[in-house]
């Protein structure tokens, strides 16, 4: 990314290996989930059925599960009150599909119990969506100011800084609500005997490898917050 005043190796240094790391856990959880794709689960249940189950088994009837296009597009929806899971995870019955299937109903479950953390991810989302969207222009702004008006470009600047770091505290607190949800979700897979020993241990390396996708991003987030913080916030 460019941010005025020349090129900047600094910038190249510090994400290249995060770029690296991302790409590799990528990599690792699409591996995965094409290995276990082609083990059929012992209980027969597709992902669907899953999470049909898992919902039922919570007292939560009002949550629909519902097929969406895509891979690895699985999610929960707490406004429309939909498990949204990707065609393959919707109809296939192996670890993989369960896991994810589980997971996305531990949101469900997190919502029905009014988990702090999500309701936390949840306000914070309208916030983001604004901030991190104008930053991206105010940061440019502020460099273009910064030749004719310098303290009125670095006040910008600083205000750009401060909408980058929203988008660093949202990472952060789904760190949290997806670590719980996954935890949901290999506890009821477990207690229930939907897996047996072999594809339990297969479900967490699945969820562990998605997990490593957020944490990635958070890590991400905070070198940029950092570098953005040590180019331009403490300019005099």
């Amino acid at each position: 990314m460019y941010y005025g005043y020349g090129f900047d190796s600094t910038y190249f240094l510090i994400l290249i290996p995060i770029f690296a790391l991302s790409w590799y856990v990528q990599y690792k959880l699409k591996s995965k989930f094409k290995k276990f794709s082609k083990q059929t689960l012992s209980a027969n249940l597709s992902g669907k059925e899953i999470a049909e189950k898992m919902l039922s088994d919570h007292g939560i009837y009002d949550v629909k599960v519902i097929s969406v296009k895509g891979q690895l597009s699985d999610h929960y929806n707490p406004q429309k009150k939909t498990v949204n899971l990707s065609e393959s995870v919707y109809n296939e019955r192996n670890s993989a599909a369960a896991a994810v299937a589980a997971h996305e109903c531990g949101h469900a479950v997190q919502h029905a119990k009014g988990y702090e953390w999500l309701k936390m991810r949840s306000i914070l989302v309208p916030m983001v969506g604004v901030t991190t969207n104008l930053a991206g222009w105010m940061l440019f702004g502020g460099v273009i100011l910064m030749q004719s008006a310098p303290l009125l470009g670095q006040q910008v600047m600083s205000l750009a800084i401060l909408g980058f770091a929203s988008g660093t505290l949202f990472s952060l607190v789904t760190l949290p609500v997806e670590f719980d949800a996954s935890k949901r979700a290999i506890y009821w897979l477990e207690r229930k005997r939907i897996v047996n020993q072999r594809e339990l241990i297969q479900s967490k390396e699945a969820l562990n490898w998605a997990a490593g996708t957020y944490v990635v991003a958070a890590l991400a987030s905070i070198a940029n917050l950092v570098y953005l913080w040590l180019r331009f916030g403490r300019r005099n």
